[in-house]
C-alpha cells in the first residue's frame, strides 16, 4: 500500500517546475492541477435506482464522487476525470461497445489520458468483474471468471505501462449482492451461504492475485461489507437476528429495497461511503 500525502507532495513540487504537457495545448492553468482518474463499471459511475434514467441511472454520490470530495477538502486542485462505463465488464472495457469514448474503449482513453498527464495523476481507481457474469445465479460463474483471467491482466498491463511505475492504480474486491437471498426462507439462506463460499470468496481471491499481480494495490471491500460473517449476528426488527453480512448488504446496497426501486445490485449512498473509505484507507489517506 502507498502512502498518498508523500506522493501528492512530489507531485506538486513537479507541477511547479514543469512546463504544461504537449497533449494538452492551450490548457491554462495545467501545471498547477492534479488527476484522479476513475475506471470501471457502475459502480464507479455512481449508480444508483434513484439516478436520472437518461443518464443510464448515474449519480454524484458514487464511491468515485466520495472519494474526489474527501480528499479534495485538503487538495483543492485534485480534478476528477470520472470514465466509468454503466454495464461494463472486462471485455468491453478493452473493445468498447457500450459507452462512447472519444479513442474508442474506455481502455483506450484511460490510456491516451495517462499518456498526456502521467506526470500529474495523483492515483487510478478501477473495479470490473461483475458484468462478466451473464446471471447472479452460481452456473454463471466459470464463464465470468474465465473472462475475468483473460482480460484484467491486459488491461492493468496497459494502465501501468501508460501511468508509469510510481502512479498507485488500486482495484476493488467484490460485495455479495446475492446474500439478499437469505429472506426467501430455508433455501434462500442455504443459497446466500453458497454464493459467498463457492462463489465470493474465490471471486475475490482471483481479483485479489490479478490486481497485486498487475502492480495494483486492493481496496478490500468484500471485507469492509463483512460478506463472509455469517456468524456474527444482529437483530432486525421484525425479523429476528440475521447475520452481519446480510443486514450490510441490505444497509448499503439497493438488493433488498422492494419493488419498484428494487431489489438493486448497486450501492445506495451510504454503500458508495463505505466503498470511497475502504479506498481512501488503500491510498493511505
Amino acid at each position: 500500500m502507498r502512502a498518498l500525502r508523500p506522493l501528492i507532495g512530489a507531485l506538486v513540487i513537479l507541477a511547479s517546475l514543469t512546463a504544461p504537457v504537449a497533449a494538452a495545448p492551450g490548457a491554462s492553468g495545467e501545471h498547477a492541477r492534479l488527476y484522479y482518474l476513475s475506471l470501471g463499471d457502475s459502480l464507479a459511475a455512481g449508480v444508483q435506482p434513484i439516478g436520472d434514467p437518461a443518464n443510464r441511472f448515474r449519480t454524484d454520490d458514487g464511491y468515485a464522487d466520495q472519494l474526489h470530495r474527501a480528499i479534495r477538502d485538503d487538495l483543492p486542485a485534485l480534478e476528477h476525470v470520472k470514465l466509468g462505463c454503466p454495464g461494463e465488464s472486462t471485455t468491453t472495457m478493452i473493445h468498447g461497445g457500450i459507452c462512447s469514448y472519444p479513442h474508442g474503449s474506455q481502455l483506450d482513453e484511460a490510456v491516451s489520458f495517462l499518456h498526456a498527464h502521467r506526470e500529474f495523476v495523483a492515483f487510478v481507481t478501477i473495479d470490473l468483474g461483475a458484468n462478466d457474469f451473464a446471471c447472479n445465479d452460481l452456473p454463471c460463474f466459470p464463464a465470468g471468471v474465465a473472462s475475468i483471467q483473460q482480460n484484467l491482466p491486459a488491461i492493468l498491463a496497459a494502465l501501468r505501462e501508460a501511468a508509469g511505475p510510481d502512479v498507485p492504480i488500486v482495484g476493488m474486491t467484490l460485495y455479495d449482492p446475492l446474500l439478499a437471498a437469505w429472506f426467501l426462507g430455508p433455501d434462500g439462506e442455504a443459497f446466500a451461504r453458497l454464493s459467498v463460499d463457492a462463489g465470493f470468496i474465490p471471486l475475490n481471491g482471483l481479483l485479489t492475485g490479478i490486481f497485486q499481480a498487475g502492480g495494483a494495490d486492493l481496496a478490500d471491500v468484500a471485507t469492509a461489507f463483512s460478506t463472509t460473517d455469517f456468524d456474527t449476528l444482529v437483530p432486525l426488527p421484525d425479523v429476528g437476528t440475521v447475520p452481519l453480512n446480510v443486514v450490510r448488504i441490505c444497509q448499503w446496497t439497493w438488493a433488498c429495497a422492494p419493488a419498484p426501486i428494487g431489489p438493486d445490485n448497486h450501492a445506495n449512498a451510504a454503500g458508495y461511503a463505505v466503498i470511497a473509505a475502504t479506498f481512501a484507507a488503500t491510498l493511505g489517506y
